[in-house]
């Protein structure tokens, strides 16, 4: 009896905790992800398509919380009358029979081929009948327009990059705004000229390519959703507009115009960006901003010259915007003459403002509009600025001290972050007497800002065509930005360049490398990037190891191997370490040293080191028995005042403070420089990035010494 009862309280308790799990599991549901496409969607002309196609790179991004399927098809259309229709493709039906939670659609580029061009007028009802199919479904899904991607062919011939610009962009955005339906802008992703690296025939992305798409992407579904909260209230005169997609609202206040734009995802805090002059000019920093949440706002300040008058509406816009529950300190983005409201207004409210965004601005009227300097000038502003300020003579405007630049000093106590994007060959806002001088100021009073300089560009165009930096810097100063330094994500590398055998691409020589480990027990094995891999070891894909004789000889032969690959940043090292498996040559050391393409492709000094000890940290859990050295990144350009180098000893700073724990850190730097800090001749390359043998027989000789250190 006594067991009977202890085995009914076991079954009881075994089928509880069943329970609990599946419960677990079953609120744990995974996200499926459709991207319906053609080509670029596809993987057309990609290496190793099934893992290097933007839906492939997607999940790799997305992570085991959602799962992803390529149904993208070459050559297809969005016209039903094209001499393709997605719709009659199979793919098309098993996309829908997928029911899946997310549809991402990137179509049009096909469409622009004059054969199926000649049906435009139904693109739009095509496209809609495409939308309303998936939004049938069961699964509800969350329908995501994706613009189609900038190709650089050199004609119409066939698939057209004019039209695709012109009229096929617009048409995705109005068919978004219509359906009230997200859309993400890749058309500006690869920029305005093209890059063989990124975009080999001119028209299909490459690995790397398609990596940024899914990184662009991924980024976006990753962010988390904040609770709705309700609209503003703008009046019963306020009618809607479309703005690239976003569903945007003209109104009034104080008989005032004003406009205001809405994500589809609002930002936690809810924060927006008060633009000044010129509305919808150059809108690729405004349209990025709002796929990360924030609002867009104008309040019209035309002909004003950031005047009293123009600082009083702008005080009364933030009034209202602070009643509708946006956030206490908004953005501030100004482009030419909007400099003017944009530094008067953070100067009497330099507590209110997150951050400046500054292009080509106006922070002397000297210079512009009265042309008391290298610059033209206009007569007519002149005029009319004069009226906006009640100046009574042009000789009271020179002597006035209410300019941007006499701001300096407020704005640099209040810590505001503050960025300038100029053109240096500007003729209108000349460089020399606007930002350099503000540069300057704020530089003596210990806040600098930073400035982006575009060689050889006149006043216009303004902004950038590829709007990241302007983003991340904006993004930043409310603490937004996300690492991808510490996200462990596969490289997408494809290059003979790279010192890889003619055919071979990341996977391939990624899974060589594990193979290459088995059953070994190595004295020493080295993870790195390309400075690595020219180690070479005993790897067929690797053809150029100028570093193997050299630690042969220093070393042996067959006690060490090097697991670095061309082109990896610390994510690709951290995705190898952490399923590569690593561990099954045992080795008895191991030397890591990665970062420097994180640098070279813009990363900062601080996101670096962070992806450096993510490395370090994962290396200690895969590697428990073996001694771990840190180097960090080995140094590059030839100069101690190199760019790179500047950040490169930001990151070894930050280094050298943090509190390692089961691993040696060592900064690699004097083993390759003078007293002055630069490169030693003969140890570096021609780019002075990479070793030559006596640059590799300087580290395989000071690694000996580590390793036999005790």
């Amino acid at each position: 009896m006594i067991i009977m009862k202890t085995t009914i309280r076991k079954l009881f308790v075994l089928g509880l905790l069943f329970s609990l799990c599946f419960s677990v599991f079953a609120s744990e549901k995974i996200i499926k992800i459709a991207c319906v496409g053609n080509s670029i969607t596809f993987g057309a002309g990609i290496a190793n398509r099934e893992k290097n196609s933007y839906p492939a790179q997607l999940q790799y991004y997305l992570g085991e919380e959602f799962e992803v399927r390529n149904f993208g098809v070459s050559g297809t259309t969005a016209l039903s009358s094209g001499d393709y229709p997605y719709v009659k493709t199979a793919a098309f039906k098993q996309s829908l029979d997928y029911l899946p939670d997310i549809v991402l659609i990137k179509l049009g580029t096909n469409d622009t081929k004059p054969q199926n061009w000649c049906h435009k007028n139904n693109f739009h009802n095509d496209y809609q009948a495409l939308i309303d199919a998936y939004q049938k479904l069961a699964s509800k899904p969350r329908v995501i327009l994706l613009t189609p991607v900038r190709c650089f062919l050199d004609n119409c011939t066939g698939i057209c990059p004019q039209t695709i610009e012109k009229e096929i962009h617009p048409l995705v955005e109005t068919l978004a705004w219509e359906n009230r339906l997200e859309i993400i802008d890749l058309f500006r992703l690869f920029g305005n000229s093209w890059n063989s690296v990124l975009m080999p025939d001119k028209l299909h992305p490459s690995a790397i390519g398609a990596g940024m798409m899914a990184q662009k992407i991924g980024d976006y579904l990753l962010q988390k959703p904040t609770e709705k909260t309700k609209e503003p209230a703008l009046g019963n005169q306020a009618t809607p507009f479309n703005f690239h997609g976003f569903q945007g609202m003209d109104f009034q206040i104080n008989g005032i115009s004003c406009k205001l734009v809405r994500p589809y995802i609002e930002a936690e805090g809810k924060p927006w960006v008060l633009r000044a002059r010129f509305w919808g000019h150059e809108p690729q920093t405004d349209v990025a901003l709002l796929e990360q949440g924030f609002h867009i706002a104008y309040c019209d300040v035309a002909d004003l010259y950031g005047s009293e008058e123009a600082i009083k509406r702008w005080d009364d816009f933030y009034k209202f915007m602070k009643r509708q529950g946006f956030h206490r300190k908004v953005v501030l983005e100004g482009m030419s003459r909007g400099g003017l409201i944009v530094y008067n207004w953070a100067a009497r409210n330099p507590k209110k403002v997150a951050c400046i965004y500054a292009d080509a601005p106006v922070m002397d009227l000297k210079s512009w509009p009265m042309g008391n300097g290298k610059g033209a000038g206009s007569k007519a502003d002149t005029e009319n600025m004069l009226k906006a300020y009640h100046f009574k003579s042009r000789e009271e405007a020179l002597a006035w001290k209410g300019n941007p630049l006499d701001h300096a000093r407020t704005l640099a106590k209040a810590k505001i972050p503050i960025l300038h994007v100029v053109g240096d060959a500007d003729q209108v806002v000349p460089v020399q007497e606007n930002t350099t001088p503000f540069e300057t100021l704020m530089a003596q009073y210990n806040h600098p800002i930073k400035v982006i300089h575009k060689p050889g560009v006149d006043h216009h165009p303004h902004s950038l065509y590829n709007p990241e930096p302007i983003v991340r810097f904006i993004l930043s100063a409310f603490g937004r930005t996300q690492n991808a330094c510490v996200k462990a994500i596969p490289g997408n590398e494809y290059r003979s360049g790279a010192g890889w055998k003619e055919g071979a691409e990341w996977h391939s020589v990624a899974e060589e490398i594990e193979s290459s480990l088995n059953n070994r027990n190595l004295k020493l094995l080295l993870l790195g990037n390309s400075i690595t891999q020219g180690w070479g070891g005993n790897r067929s894909l690797v053809t150029y190891k100028p570093g193997k004789a050299v630690m042969d000889k220093v070393l042996g032969e067959n006690v060490w191997e090097t697991a670095g690959i061309s082109g990896d940043r610390t994510q690709n090292l951290l995705w190898r370490i952490r399923y590569g498996n690593y561990n099954r040559c045992h080795p008895e050391n191991v030397v890591i040293a990665i970062g420097v393409n994180n640098l070279i492709h813009g990363d900062n000094g601080e996101d670096t080191a962070e992806g450096i000890i993510a490395v370090a940290q994962e290396a200690v859990r895969q590697f428990p028995d073996s001694r771990i050295f840190v180097l960090g990144l080995f140094p590059v350009g030839r100069e101690a005042q190199n760019p790179v180098r500047i950040q490169y000893n930001k990151t070894h700073e930050i280094l050298s403070r943090h509190k390692w724990k089961g691993v040696t850190y060592i900064n690699p730097t004097s083993w390759f420089t003078d007293n002055q800090g630069n490169i030693q001749e003969g140890l570096y390359s021609g780019d002075y990035i990479h070793f030559t043998e006596k640059g590799y027989q300087v580290a395989a000789e000071k690694i000996k010494e580590l390793i036999q250190s005790r």
